[in-house]
């Protein structure tokens, strides 16, 4: 059944190009959002704080962590780590793997919009507030919560109608919106190039094999989701689709299977001005780069991203808990690779493996990395400027009408 939703215009961007004019996104930055950044000296500007005292909160904005609870109070760890290590993001799930219980952080409409309330108000930076709501097999917003059907990915390539993606895209930008949750990691812009890719293929979660159809099914995604205030981070950068193995499960090497035509959706969206953030893929690809794996590696993120392609968006992990990484590295040594391959946003989902003290830990490693040199706080500042521009387009959106 199709939800007339209402359309906001409410997330601005900073930058457009001659491409992305031709699909407009109606800009403006509420003046809500901009008082509670101009709360503090430290929050009015994108600039870096200058003060040592400030590393801590720098580093602390590129961890987004999971954690488990319908509600959180002042005890809970989750709020521990938004006060006291000021964790730039979280991200939600309907279902607890480690303890294979349906029961994780989503219920219902009103006690979801009750938690992100109360995690927003324990941040003094506003938090990034995230999900996997990609539609179809991957979807967070179950039916039985009580929230709108969808449809998947590969049901919208298939159709190719961009009115028919934007009606959908709008009522899930609309339904996230009054939740309170500000982004969506999707569309998955992976190329269908195995359809019996078990964690893209299999799940229905690609548009098509077609790059024209995926950048034009991707594009119009994004901007209904701008038109709602929702930010969306593509995904899995340099492509996931022609892989045969899980990352969730394993290392996966896409050597022989890769295809450079997977980048071109990545290059088009990242050049069209409308990208907000590249969620990256734990594939290893010799061919790229015959050491790490595309999170890990510089010759990947830093030689292709940014500089091939010209990205100075943020960059966020997939899941740094999935065994393809957690089994082959170390802690230290990933979170080491991932900050100097470019990763901005460090993911521990904690629904691999669960740990409370992750966050802390993770802050802990890397303030050692940046006293004994290994990172420069130069790296962190680079970061954390790209997250404060990306918080300060959010915007405070009205609740759609039902």
């Amino acid at each position: 059944m199709e939800i007339a939703v209402t359309e906001h215009s409410n997330l601005s961007t900073t930058k457009r190009t001659e491409s992305s004019a031709r699909h407009p996104l109606r800009l403006g930055i509420i003046l809500m959002f901009f008082l509670v950044f101009s709360v503090s000296p430290a929050l009015s500007t994108p600039d870096i704080p200058e003060k040592d005292d400030n590393l801590d909160i720098k580093i602390g904005q590129m961890i987004m962590v999971g954690f488990r609870g319908l509600t959180v109070d002042h005890q809970s760890s989750v709020i521990q780590d938004i006060r006291q290590r000021h964790i730039g993001g979280v991200i939600l799930f309907d279902y607890d793997v480690p303890t294979k219980s349906p029961v994780r952080n989503i219920q219902s409409t009103a006690q979801l919009k009750a938690l992100t309330s109360a995690l927003q108000q324990a941040a003094s930076i506003p938090l990034l507030v995230a999900i996997d709501e990609e539609g179809g097999k991957v979807n967070r917003l179950k039916e039985s919560f009580g929230f709108p059907p969808s449809v998947s990915q590969q049901y919208l390539g298939s159709v190719n109608d961009i009115n028919v993606t934007a009606r959908y895209a709008r009522r899930t930008a609309a339904t996230l919106s009054g939740l309170g949750i500000n982004l969506n990691c999707t569309p998955v812009v992976d190329l269908n190039t195995n359809p019996d890719n078990p964690v893209i293929g299999r799940l229905e979660r690609s548009f098509s094999d077609k790059p024209d159809v995926v950048v034009r099914q991707a594009s119009v995604m994004i901007e209904a989701f701008h038109e709602c205030g929702i930010l969306s981070a593509i995904k899995h950068f340099p492509g996931h689709g022609s892989s045969t193995k899980d990352t969730h499960e394993e290392f996966v090497d896409v050597t022989a299977t890769w295809s450079p035509m997977e980048l071109i959706p990545f290059e088009a969206v990242t050049k069209s001005g409308m990208c907000d953030l590249v969620m990256t893929a734990h594939t290893y690809n010799k061919t790229l780069d015959p050491q790490w794996p595309a999170t890990l590696s510089p010759q990947t993120l830093s030689g292709i991203l940014r500089d091939r392609f010209h990205y100075d968006g943020v960059i966020m992990s997939d899941d740094m808990q999935m065994k393809a990484i957690r089994s082959s590295y170390d802690l230290k040594t990933a979170v080491s690779m991932a900050l100097l391959a470019g990763i901005d946003i460090l993911v521990f989902a904690n629904n691999s493996v669960y740990d409370e003290d992750i966050a802390d830990c993770v802050l802990s490693i890397i303030r050692t990395l940046v006293a004994d040199g290994s990172i420069s706080r130069e790296r962190i500042d680079q970061s954390y400027r790209r997250i404060m521009n990306l918080k300060k387009r959010l915007a405070s959106v009205p609740s759609p009408r039902r």
